[in-house]
């Protein structure tokens, strides 16, 4: 694809829209009643798998960038980061309103005692700053290299969330998905890897 179409000004309220039509399916699915026997672990599921899906796609920005010379697909990086944030906030939220009530002392002990909740909880906390920080005035103010150092947190966050996805499957013994994310990201992680040890 030229990349003319990545610097059109359509190009970013185009890829907004596209990064909500799943909420907005899952909306509708949820009021039409479409979401099956268990519409709670329908939304639950959905939300983390298009969270940990916008996560892989967050982390392909760059080695596309650089394979492919396609150097504006870095102008949606930001937005896609933030569209992880998210999914993962309503991934919380469904697991807090469907699982516990919104009872803030009964989560507390769930993820307490849980160890994929803690997991996934922690990823959840690590992104906070991350999304905190994706501002231009905030990057000014804490300078490129440390704010560089900060959202490395997101290659840490990815490795818990392959860790929350593959304890929560665990009880089904159903690991194939979790599998093939942990390939992509892994992938994704080791090109970085190799990159920085060839600089």
């Amino acid at each position: 694809m030229n990349s003319r179409f990545f610097l059109s000004p359509v190009a970013k309220p185009a890829l907004f829209v596209l990064a909500l039509l799943p909420f907005f399916w899952l909306l509708f699915a949820a009021v039409t009643n479409q979401l099956g026997a268990n519409p709670a672990e329908a939304l639950s599921r959905a939300t983390g798998d298009w969270s940990l899906r916008l996560l892989c796609i967050v982390l392909a920005v760059t080695p596309l960038r650089v394979l492919t010379r396609m150097h504006a697909l870095a102008r949606f990086r930001r937005m896609l980061g933030l569209f992880v944030v998210f999914y993962v906030l309503t991934h919380l939220l469904c697991y807090g309103w469907f699982d516990m009530g919104l009872d803030v002392a009964d989560m507390a002990r769930d993820i307490v005692k849980r160890p994929f909740i803690l997991v996934g909880f922690a990823a959840a906390l690590m992104l906070t700053p991350l999304a905190l920080t994706s501002f231009d005035r905030v990057i000014k103010a804490m300078g490129a290299r440390r704010w560089v150092q900060l959202h490395r947190l997101v290659y840490l966050v990815a490795c818990l969330a392959i860790l929350h996805f593959f304890w929560m499957r665990a009880g089904k013994n159903n690991f194939s998905e979790v599998y093939a994310y942990a390939a992509v990201l892994g992938l994704l992680l080791g090109w970085r890897i190799v990159r920085a040890w060839r600089a």
